[in-house]
């Protein structure tokens, strides 16, 4: 039944159409994901010879008795450095199913993901202390992570180890020297890849994602010790990601985090993406990004959190803005639409009050207000 399809056609359809995953399951046509979004390929639905007959061939031999008794295993698949996928193959109802992730060759530039002139100074000038990107899923905070990374790769001498799960861009060493490490495939765990990386004589800490109290931890030491970290949390805004990181910890130990956060913090920088309605622009982030200046210390230090968002909206540091502030720019600089801004505003009046503040040129903006 599969007559022409084989895995190889499918990961280089997913290149063709830029596609982030290719699902391959029993019962549907392979699906790809594209911009975010699941499409059918045009194909009748696969039953189990089928699936079995695309899988096996990129299942690594050594893993084929994992793979029958534990019922799943993840691994790294590549006919070239140019072309890498990370591989989740696993038995369901009686049959193999996947999911494969394509490794992005190609890392955004700051000016390709639209970002703030604050990121690339934050990624150029900082060589200590810990740097939080923040956002929901499918905000875009790898590619930002990448991009501020490769910005370091590009311009230092640095040794850049990154821990990820899974890797989402293919770092190529430029003026510094990087491991990539993919937690399930080159180590176990983030906390023995973080044990390890510290002992690896590291510049630069990239942790995929904070998930628990051992990695932030880690993260935490790594930053107070002279190391410049990157970590990612799945908070929505600033103020949000300080109570996620005290999750982690029981209350007893909060006033020494805050301690180590105050001491070590550089920035977090949250994001969320928004439809763009310039031509060929698919998404444009809204960005909030708060800097460690000695006001900011002193609230996190004093556990006064509450205070975070009056001191973004009020600041006078140069590239610290909230949500609202980054709105009222992507409207006034055609990036988006009024309503798309008042949908993704965290206080909706609050931007209209901005917007209609601005002098503008031009008639657009004024017919988007008057809409």
């Amino acid at each position: 039944m599969l007559g022409a399809l084989t895995i190889q056609r499918l990961l280089q359809k997913m290149q063709e159409v830029k596609a982030s995953d290719l699902h391959i399951k029993v019962g549907s046509p392979p699906v790809m994901r594209v911009n975010g979004h699941l499409q059918q390929i045009k194909s009748e639905p696969l039953n189990a010879n089928d699936t079995a007959q695309l899988l096996n061939p990129i299942v690594p031999a050594h893993l084929v008795n994992d793979l029958n008794e534990q019922g799943g295993i993840d691994f790294s698949y590549h006919e070239d450095i140019e072309h890498r996928y990370r591989c989740s193959v696993f038995h369901a109802g009686h049959s193999l199913h996947a999911a494969i992730r394509r490794v992005n060759p190609q890392i955004p530039g700051f000016d390709d993901l639209h970002l703030p002139p604050i990121y690339k100074k934050l990624a150029h000038d900082t060589h200590e202390g810990l740097i939080c990107v923040c956002g929901v899923t499918g905000s875009g905070k790898s590619s930002t992570l990448a991009a501020m990374v490769d910005h370091i790769n590009a311009h230092e001498h640095m040794n850049i180890i990154t821990v990820e799960d899974p890797i989402e861009y293919l770092l190529r060493p430029k003026m510094s020297f990087i491991s990539q490490r993919e937690v399930g495939i080159d180590v176990k765990t983030f906390q023995g890849a973080l044990r390890s990386a510290v002992r690896q004589d590291p510049d630069v800490i990239m942790i995929g994602e904070m998930r628990d109290r051992e990695t932030m931890m880690a993260g935490l030491q790594a930053a107070e010790t002279g190391h410049l970290v990157f970590v990612t949390l799945h908070t929505a805004d600033a103020m949000q990601s300080f109570a996620r990181i005290l999750e982690f910890f029981p209350s007893h130990e909060h006033t020494f985090i805050r301690s180590s956060l105050a001491n070590g913090l550089q920035a977090v920088c949250a994001q969320r993406l928004l439809p763009s309605c310039r031509p060929g622009i698919g998404v444009v982030p809204a960005t909030e990004v708060l800097l460690n200046t000695p006001i900011v210390q002193d609230r996190i230090r004093e556990g006064g959190d509450e205070d975070i968002p009056a001191i973004l909206h009020g600041s006078a540091a140069e590239g610290m803005h909230d949500f609202t502030a980054s709105l009222t720019r992507l409207v006034e600089e055609d990036w988006v639409d009024l309503k798309t801004a008042e949908r993704f505003a965290p206080n909706r009046e609050a931007l209209l009050s901005k917007v209609r503040g601005i002098q503008v040129k031009g008639d657009s903006l004024i017919q988007r207000i008057k809409g």
